[in-house]
């Protein structure tokens, strides 16, 4: 049986707001900036802003709807990430979408006793390993802070453990200019030079504006050196429906628009063609219990209109599904995460983060990780579609089997049968069937299957590479 390669044109599309509506959001966004303006106060960023035709008002800058145009056409349309080894292996293009976990979690569940305590350097590496022996996994983040390290060094300490125990490519944050001059310099050496660095880029950073309309010092200082290195970066603000932006959703992502593009604006001043990927985490701050909620069905539907936005702006987009707000990797965890990652990957979200994060961005769990991976690879051939051709619509086979027959010693079937997606996690036998196979919940099922995917062996960076980044770990301060 021929291999299935993706096909844009067959993968099924959700669109939540019409195109002409994207058009306004646009417009909308672009009033944002030349009228209300984001509020700047890092000299060299005003120095750019400033000589390119933006208008500095104190820390008020206000950027016009040319400039913003020109960044459009400087920003490629197209990034592509890669693993350690230089394979190009995440290309952020069309409505291709590839999953991922989170970052800066407070909390780790233990998967055995199921205990929660503080997130450590240690689980940094559980996790890490975990990511890189689940394929439907593409691409990973640094998963916590590490409480039992020097919080001044946790940023740098925990990549260093993703990056040494999962080849695949990571999103990450740091504290400042200091962390990610650092971090590039790891990156470096990995790839084993900045050329083969470029060409495959194991690492984006997310840079974080502050909402409403607030770009700091070290953001900014953040975003220039990304822009001068050509690292990817995400600039990834997060307006909360009703509290740090509008309580109505296409305020929301007006708002987190134009977050973004401000960012997107500096970054093509500072160096054309530099790769930038945008986004926003619109969602709600639940006024019951004024949590940033990670599950609202509102979350879902704005990060699929943001989806929408960055195909008429052309640019990769890094979209949020498969998390939840509840505490455990419960029935509630798993109806939000799949509604979540549907929505996302139908609606064309590019690079898809924070999946396998529970109780509203602060718990990282390996269940949780795995039980998400099992529901992407059932959404898997949903987002395929359907074949249509001759040998898939099978008339010859329907003429031959005829009226009353069965297929079931067809050539056809025996070829074809294995389209079919089977899980290992969820059960589909009868009741007698279950009992004899041992009637294990799913919880079981699914604590059995994490404890056997954490027994497998990661690729862990070469010895002396580790030495290497060793050795510049000293020097961090």
């Amino acid at each position: 049986m021929k291999e299935r390669r993706f096909d844009p044109k067959m993968k099924p599309r959700l669109d939540v707001i019409k195109a002409d509506q994207v058009e306004d959001v646009y417009m909308a966004t672009m009033e944002v900036l030349e009228h209300t303006g984001v509020k700047i106060t890092h000299p060299k960023a005003l120095d750019i802003l400033d000589g390119a035709g933006a208008r500095i008002d104190g820390d008020r800058v206000r950027v016009p709807d040319w400039l913003v145009k020109d960044a459009l056409n400087r920003a490629p349309s197209r990034v592509v990430l890669g693993t350690r080894s230089g394979e190009r292996t995440v290309k952020l293009e069309r409505n291709r979408s590839w999953f991922g976990p989170s970052l800066d979690c407070l909390d780790y569940l233990e998967p055995i006793a199921g205990e929660r305590r503080k997130f450590e350097i240690d689980n940094c590496r559980t996790m890490a390993s975990l990511l890189d022996v689940l394929p439907n996994y593409h691409w990973g983040m640094t998963f916590g802070l590490a409480n039992d390290v020097p919080p001044e060094l946790a940023d740098r300490l925990v990549l260093k453990e993703a990056l040494t125990f999962s080849q695949k490519p990571m999103v990450f944050c740091c504290r400042d200019i200091d962390s990610l001059k650092d971090i590039y310099d790891m990156a470096v050496l990995i790839a084993g030079d900045e050329k083969q660095f470029l060409n495959a880029p194991t690492i984006a950073m997310l840079a974080d504006p502050v909402s409403p309309l607030v770009l700091g010092d070290d953001t900014l200082e953040k975003i220039i050196f990304c822009a001068e290195k050509r690292i990817p970066q995400i600039c990834y603000g997060a307006p909360q429906a009703g509290s740090t932006g509008p309580a109505t959703f296409a305020g929301a992502i007006v708002q987190g628009t134009a977050e973004s593009l401000i960012g997107l604006v500096i970054t093509q001043l500072v160096r054309k063609g530099a790769p930038f990927i945008y986004g926003a985490f619109a969602t709600i701050m639940d006024m019951r219990t004024t949590i940033f909620s990670y599950g609202a069905p509102e979350m879902t539907l704005m990060g699929a209109a943001l989806a929408q936005m960055s195909h008429y702006l052309k640019l990769p987009y890094f979209g949020t599904a498969g998390c939840s707000d509840a505490k455990l990797p419960d029935a509630q965890a798993a109806a939000e995460a799949t509604m979540s990652l549907m929505a996302a990957a139908l609606s064309g979200a590019n690079l898809i983060h924070d999946c396998g994060l529970l109780d509203h961005g602060s718990l990282a769990s390996p269940t949780f990780m795995v039980l998400v991976h099992e529901v992407i690879d059932m959404l898997n051939p949903i987002f395929r579609g359907i074949e249509i051709d001759d040998e898939h619509m099978a008339l010859e086979v329907i003429h031959s089997v005829g009226p009353g027959g069965h297929f079931m010693n067809s050539d056809h079937t025996s070829q074809y049968f294995r389209e079919v997606w089977y899980s290992n996690m969820f059960d589909r036998s009868n009741h007698a069937s279950w009992l004899e196979n041992g009637g294990l919940r799913f919880e079981e099922r699914l604590r059995q299957q994490t404890l056997e995917r954490m027994k497998c062996q990661p690729d862990i960076l070469p010895a002396e590479t580790r030495r290497e980044l060793d050795r510049l770990a000293k020097h961090w301060h």
